[in-house]
């Protein structure tokens, strides 16, 4: 009998050890609702694309999942929750990117040229977002879309930061910094509208192009970021 009372907690504890900790549970549970949230998003971004968010159900979406509707419910409480979520992924997308470029070694025209590369690459692999963004916008909830406005003003106002340091290094010559800012903005933002994937330009060659523009814009002094030739 003590035998018996002394092997179960010895039992127990080797079923507990041989069992996932909690932390790894919950954090399994995060990665399959993800998943599953990125599947919703996914199979919304195809509908809305082709045949516009009024124009598109939840059952749609649901059957283009091989789901029913209160499956989204699960994760999105809303038609209208769901377009929010497909137009802030990508801002929040550039602002993290933004941040992560912005803290490495480089002058400020390598940073430029970096950022504009990056962004165009980002949102032609996303082409489908974009789009909808900028068809949509006005179809979001007023929350959602001070929200995403929010966001487009922190990653210009880190924009404006760094050709504001580019001029104090004396390598950007640029008479209006919120005017180029908005110029670099606005080049990011159409290139979705124009770029045909099969095209004269491959993506990486447009990214290259845009970015050597950006810098015409700013009138880059390369003496002054080459230093003397040899």
């Amino acid at each position: 009998m003590a035998d018996s009372v002394q092997r179960k907690p010895r039992a127990r504890r080797a079923a507990e050890d041989s069992s996932p900790r909690s932390g790894e549970r919950e954090s399994m549970r995060d990665l399959v609702s993800q998943l599953k949230r990125d599947r919703i998003v996914s199979a919304a971004v195809d509908l809305f694309y082709r045949q516009g968010y009024a124009g598109t159900t939840l059952d749609e979406v649901a059957k283009a999942l091989g789901m029913t509707k209160p499956f989204i419910y699960q994760y999105f409480g809303s038609k209208n929750d769901l377009l929010a979520e497909i137009c802030s992924r990508a801002i929040r997308h550039a602002n993290d990117a933004l941040n992560r470029l912005l803290s490495q070694q480089g002058s400020p025209s390598d940073k430029l040229s970096s950022i504009v590369c990056e962004f165009i690459l980002s949102v032609l692999n996303n082409q489908a977002n974009a789009v909808i963004y900028s068809r949509e916008e006005t179809e979001l909830a007023p929350k959602d879309r001070e929200m995403i406005r929010q966001l487009r003003r922190d990653f210009d106002r880190r924009v404006v930061a760094l050709l504001e340091e580019g001029i104090a290094r004396g390598e950007f010559a640029i008479a209006d910094v919120r005017v180029a800012s908005f110029a670099i903005a606005s080049m990011v933002g159409w290139a979705p509208v124009w770029f045909r994937a099969g095209g004269r330009l491959t993506k990486e060659e447009a990214a290259d192009r845009m970015a050597a523009l950006a810098l015409s814009m700013v009138e880059v002094k390369r003496a002054a970021t080459e230093g003397p030739r040899a």
